[in-house]
C-alpha cells in the first residue's frame, strides 16, 4: 500500500486470524466486527492526530480491542484447557527497541498496560504469572474480577474443544487458534511502535505461551525497518522469529515492506503450517496486511481520518471519521 507523507501518521490494526467462515456469519455479527476494528481505529487515531506518540496511538487502539468481548484478548479472553483465562501482551517501541511483555495473567483490566508497566518502571522485558500479577499491583494498575472477563461464547467455544478432543476429533476452527489483537503505527515524528494482546488457544495447556509477547516473533518496531504484530500459530511464528525475519529481510536484503512480510507469511510460514497473519507499517508510512488463512479481522487510518477496514480477502469498507 502506498506511503504517507512524512508529516502524517498511520495506525494499522488486528482483531485475529482464521475469521469465521463466510458461511456462518451473519450480517449483523459482521457489522459487529466492524464496528469494534472502527472503535480501535478511531482510539489510536485520535491519539495520534493530535500529535501523540506511536506508542501512545498503539497502545489506546490495542485498549480499545481488549475491552471488546467479540475479540479474544482482555474481557473475552478464551479459557485454557483447565477452565482459566491466561493473557499475554507486548509493546515494543521503534526509536530505541524498548520492549515490556507479560504472560499468564488474568486480573488486569488491559494486558496491554501491563506489559507498558513492565517497559516502563522495570528493569526487565518480560514477566509471567502471579510476579507479573504483583507487579501490576504495585504499579496500581486497573484489575477486575473473574466475572468481567467472562464470555458465553469463549466458555462454550472451551466446552466444545474439550468434547471433540475426548471423541477424538480435531478442532477445525481456526478462529479458536488464532484469536490476538493487534496494532502498529507510525505518528508524525516517523517513530514506530507494535502492540499485541492475546488471550492464547482455546483448551490450550495451562502455562502455554504464544507468540504474541514474544519479541522479534509475535511483536516488533525498530525505526530503521518496521513496526509488525502478527496473529496465528504461535509455535510456528516463534520457531520462525517472524518479526525479525521480516525486518531482516527488509534490512539485509533491502525488501520493501510488503516483498518481505508476504514472504513471509505466505511461502515461509504456510509451507509449515504457520496459518495466521501479519499487520505492518514501515518508516515511509507504508502498510502491508497479509494473510494466508480464510480471514483476519483488519483496518488501517492514516491522516484522511478514513477508518478502512475488513475481514475477508475483499475490498475495505471506508467510513470517514470527522
Amino acid at each position: 500500500m502506498t506511503s504517507t507523507a512524512d508529516n502524517d501518521f498511520v495506525l494499522a490494526v488486528h482483531g485475529g486470524a482464521g475469521t469465521i467462515l463466510r458461511s456462518k456469519m451473519t450480517p449483523e455479527r459482521e457489522a459487529a466486527y466492524h464496528a469494534g476494528l472502527r472503535r480501535a481505529l478511531d482510539a489510536g487515531r485520535k491519539v495520534l492526530a493530535e500529535g501523540g506518540t506511536a506508542l501512545d496511538g498503539a497502545t489506546a487502539a490495542v485498549m480499545a480491542l481488549e475491552d471488546e468481548p467479540l475479540f479474544n484478548a482482555g474481557r473475552g479472553a478464551v479459557y485454557t484447557s483447565a477452565g482459566k483465562q491466561e493473557m499475554d501482551a507486548a509493546v515494543m517501541a521503534g526509536r530505541d527497541r524498548a520492549a515490556g511483555a507479560v504472560a499468564g495473567i488474568c486480573g488486569p483490566r488491559n494486558p496491554i498496560l501491563a506489559a507498558r508497566a513492565v517497559m516502563e518502571h522495570s528493569g526487565h522485558v518480560f514477566l509471567i504469572g502471579e510476579s507479573a500479577m504483583q507487579f501490576c499491583r504495585d504499579r496500581g494498575l486497573a484489575f477486575e474480577e473473574p466475572s468481567y472477563f467472562f464470555t458465553e461464547a469463549r466458555w462454550q467455544a472451551l466446552q466444545d474443544t474439550l468434547a471433540m478432543r475426548r471423541s477424538g476429533q480435531e478442532d477445525q476452527d481456526e478462529s479458536r487458534k488464532h484469536g490476538t489483537v493487534g496494532a502498529v503505527a507510525r505518528d508524525r515524528h516517523g517513530n514506530l511502535a507494535a502492540a499485541t494482546s492475546t488471550g492464547g488457544m482455546t483448551a490450550k495447556s495451562p502455562g502455554r505461551v504464544g507468540d504474541s509477547p514474544v519479541i522479534g516473533a509475535g511483536t516488533w518496531a525498530d525505526n530503521e525497518t518496521c513496526a509488525m504484530s502478527g496473529t496465528g500459530h504461535g509455535e510456528i511464528f516463534i520457531r520462525y522469529a517472524a518479526g525479525h525475519e521480516i525486518a531482516s529481510r527488509m534490512r539485509y536484503a533491502k525488501q520493501s515492506l510488503d516483498e518481505a512480510t508476504r514472504a513471509v507469511v505466505m511461502d515461509l510460514l504456510a509451507p509449515v503450517g504457520g496459518s495466521g497473519g501479519i499487520i505492518a507499517v514501515d518508516r515511509t508510512g507504508a502498510v502491508s496486511l497479509p494473510f494466508n488463512c480464510s480471514g483476519m479481522y483488519r483496518g488501517y487510518v492514516r491522516g484522511d481520518n478514513i477508518l478502512r477496514t475488513a475481514i475477508y480477502d475483499e475490498p475495505f469498507v471506508e467510513l470517514r471519521q470527522d
